[in-house]
This record gives C-alpha cells, structure tokens and sequence, in this order.
C-alpha cells in the first residue's frame, strides 16, 4: 500500500497538500524484517540484475573521480590552476543530462539491454581517449563527451537493479545499489594511489586502466535477458498494433498528468547532488593544500570515508522500509549537518572518523533516492524519468567544485615550503554544505512519497489510458507471478496482495 501520499495528492488543492505535509512524514513503522530474509527473497535473475546494475553504477563512479583525484596532477601536466582543471568536472556533470534523455528514451522504447551495453562501449573508448590527452583543450574535449556516456548509465542501472525486486526488499536494496557510487570511489582512491605517479606517465595509467572492466560488464549484460517488468510492457504496446504509438502515448500522458512532479523530482536532485559534489569532489585537495595530508594519509581518510558512506547507504536504505523515504532522508540530512565542523576543521587524525560519519550520513540519504525516484516516476517512462531527474540534477549543481575552488582561493593561507599556494577549502565547504542540507530538508519536506508501488503494468493507470483501456483482458485483474526465491506467488487483485504458498 503507497504510505502518506498514494497518488491521490496530484487531485488535492495546493493548500490541502501543504496541510497534509505534517501528516505524512509520520513514519509508517513497518515490521522490519531480519535484513537476511529479505535478500534471500530475490531469485537468481534477480540478483543478477541487481550486480549489472550494481557494477555499472560503481564504474561510473569510478571514471567520475578519477579527475577529482588527479586535480593537482593533471594542473601540473597541462600548466593550469585546480580550478581551470575542476571544469573537467563540471563539464560532465553538464553534459551528463543530455545522455540520460538519449540514454534513458532508448532504454525505455527498445530494452535496457542494448543502451547499458553502448554506454559500457563508449566508456572504453574515451577513458583510453583521455589517458592520451596532450592539452588541456583535448582532454575538457573528452570529458564533455564523457559526460554524455556517463549521464545515460544511472537510470537503466537503477531499472534493471530495482524494477523486478520483490517490493519488501526494495529499501535495503535501493541502498546497496546506490553505494556502487561510494564504492567506486573507493576503487578510485585505492588505485590512484597504486597507479598514479607510480610509473613515467604520472596520472594516465589510472585512466588506462579504467578503460578495462567495462569490457567485463558488456559481457556480463549480453548474457542476461530484458526484466520482466520490461517485457510486461513491451507485451501491452505490442497488443496495441502500434508499437512506436502507444509508446508516444504513453509519454504524452505522463508529462500532462505529472509535470509537477518531474519539476519536482528535478529540484530536489539537484539538492541531492550539490550534497554529494560539495562534500567529495575538493576533499582531497583540501586535505592535501589546506592540511598538508600525504598520499598515503589521503588515501586512508577517502577508504575510511567511503565505507562510512557504504554502510550509510545500505543501513538508511533498509531503514526507509520502515521509516518512510522523506523522514528518513530528513533526519540523515540533519545529522549531516551536525557533523560538518569535525569534518571541515579538524586537522588531526581525528579527521578520519568525522569523514566516515559524515559521509554515512550524505550517503545514508542517498541510500533512498533510487527507489524513492522509482517509486515516483511514471512506469512506462521509469529510466528516462529516474536518469533525467537525476542528471538534470547534477546540471544544476555542475559548478559544485569550480564554486568551491573559486571560491576557496579568496581564503589564501601560508604558502607550502616548495612554494605551493595554499588555500582555506574547508571553510568554504562548510558553508557551502549548511546551505546545501538546508535546502535538501525543506524540498523533502514538501514533496511527496509513494512508498511500496507497485511497478507491474497491470495496475499503471498511465499506460491503461495510453493504451485505450487494452490492458484489460490481456490480462485478468487477479494474476500470479514470481515473488522470489522463497517459492511464493504474489496474487494481486487491485489493491489487496496475499502470499499463496506454491503447491
């Protein structure tokens, strides 16, 4: 059953909805489950999905950080400032939505599939392309189109990861998958230290090697078939005798009936990825410039951070079962906020236990999103929908570390003794990150939630209106389908669902 909202609020007066705003964040307090039996609910497909979707996510990550954490090399190689190089940054994080609407059109008109594949291919090719880079023209080049193939890989991964999990697991699993972000970062970090300066060509190995893995997953997707909930809807389009028409039906009804919420969904991921941005891509640098951190210190403070972030994501996820998405975001965030000053100002050791806690809570709120965003989107249009919020999103909030650096050389300090210009970054990424947590609390606060929808076909309203009302009768109103590995069927008959032991 949908908690606080159902879809009956888009039908409310503005001011019936902003009373109501108080009312639903009540936590629902579901019976939580031991976490185990949870995931022993998904079957074999199941989990294979959810590790393609997993493994694309964290290689995604991975390329993305490779340039925040070869700031001060690449600076040095082409014979510009951090903040000229931060633009590599910015500029996929820009582009990044023109491939999640090429991406995530394509993954819902024709399959997930074929799209994760050509991402994973177009992956290959330009992180060889920017190891090879010779000038900074060259490789802000590379970047942009990186950005394109970067941007259409989160909403299929969030799709095939999430759309055929039974509905109980899906918090603990929203949160795993979004850790594959955290744990890329990891991987970057590990092997920047072991690739970067290591060898004649300074930061391009870590480049070349990332070009290697992807070849990896493409095998691994081409070996697996559409998800079911795909092909349900592939099966209603076809039924209609006009495949590619329906499909434009379909989004014409999605964008009359839910324009408001797409806007919404929008806004709030840009919230979301100024939180993420601001608190990870110049920590680094702040760690190296401002506090004089070596490699190795750097490295172990980032891992330390980053498995605060992957036990925050999947330990909140779970939770928001039982708690609600919007409550449980909201409280993380506060947390979050609490923590900035440990994280920004401490300059000894101590630093890296604020940096886990810190990151357990922006990751902790992170852990929600893409089964918050799923839960939301309208069905026929989930990848485009779930991919184009979130890197419209990250459009918004592109500028993140050329903000930061920008501004953070306003605050200079004491030169290093090789003659190195320092600078206060923390300062600056602690006002910038109150600012950021202030503004993810209040859009949570007033959007809404529609906890535990149902993602089958059947009981989509928007498609039975793009489809003239053909679902009925392809289908009856009560019908049976796999709910995972605990050999149960899901009998489901308009809102009622009741477990049926399989004989």
């Amino acid at each position: 059953m949908d908690h606080s909202d159902g879809r009956g609020h888009e039908r409310m007066s503005a001011s019936r909805y902003f009373a109501t705003r108080f009312s639903t964040l009540k936590p629902p307090l579901n019976k939580l489950p031991n976490p185990i039996r949870l995931l022993r609910m998904l079957n074999t497909q199941q989990w294979l999905f959810f590790l393609v979707g997993f493994l694309g996510w964290t290689w995604d990550a991975f390329d993305f950080f490779t340039v925040s954490l070869t700031l001060s090399n690449l600076a040095k190689t082409f014979g510009r400032t951090n903040a000229d190089i931060s633009w590599g940054i910015t500029l996929v994080l820009m582009m990044r939505s023109v491939g999640s609407i090429a991406f995530g059109i394509a993954a819902d008109r024709y399959g997930r599939k074929w799209p994760y594949i050509v991402n994973m291919i177009l992956f290959i090719i330009l992180e060889l392309a920017t190891g090879f880079c010779n000038t900074f023209e060259q490789f802000l080049g590379v970047r942009a189109i990186y950005g394109i193939a970067m941007g259409g890989l989160y909403g299929n991964a969030a799709a095939t990861a999430l759309e055929d999990c039974p509905s109980p697991a899906r918090g603990i699993v929203s949160g795993m998958l979004q850790q594959g972000y955290a744990f890329g970062y990891l991987l970057a970090t590990v092997f920047a230290r072991g690739l970067v300066n290591t060898t004649p060509y300074s930061w391009r190995p870590l480049y070349w090697f990332g070009a290697c893995p992807p070849l990896l997953l493409i095998i691994f997707r081409f070996l697996l078939p559409e998800t079911q909930a795909y092909q349900e809807r592939q099966q209603i389009r076809n039924s209609t005798g006009n495949l590619a028409g329906t499909f434009v039906s379909e989004g014409k009804v999605a964008l009359r009936r839910h324009w408001k919420l797409l806007t919404y969904m929008v806004l709030l991921m840009a919230g979301f990825n100024f939180m993420s941005h601001g608190s990870q891509d110049i920590y680094p640098t702040m760690l190296t410039n401002q506090y004089e951190n070596t490699p190795d210190q750097v490295t172990i403070t980032q891992v330390v951070a980053n498995l605060g972030a992957m036990a925050g994501g999947t330990t909140v996820g779970f939770l928001s079962q039982s708690f609600g998405r919007r409550f449980s975001i909201i409280v993380v965030s506060i947390v979050g906020g609490l923590l900035l000053y440990p994280y920004t100002f401490v300059s000894n050791e101590g630093i890296i236990a604020a940096a886990f806690f810190e990151q357990f809570m922006v990751q902790g709120a992170w852990g929600v999103i893409p089964i918050h965003l799923m839960e939301l989107s309208p069905g026929s249009f989930r990848t485009f929908v779930v991919g184009t919020s979130y890197q419209l999103g990250n459009l918004v909030s592109s500028a993140s570390s050329t903000i930061e650096t920008t501004i953070g050389e306003r605050f200079p300090l004491p030169p290093l003794p090789n003659g190195t210009p320092r600078y206060n970054y923390g300062i600056v990424i602690c006002i910038f990150m109150a600012c950021v947590y202030v503004y993810v609390i209040a859009l949570t606060f007033l959007g809404p939630e529609y906890l535990g929808r149902d993602f089958h076909a059947e009981n989509d309203e928007d498609m039975a209106a793009a489809a003239g009302g053909k679902i009925q009768g392809m289908h009856s109103n009560a019908f049976e389908r796999e709910s995972g590995s605990d050999h149960t069927l899901e009998k489901v008959n308009g809102d009622e669902t009741e477990k049926i032991e399989r004989v």
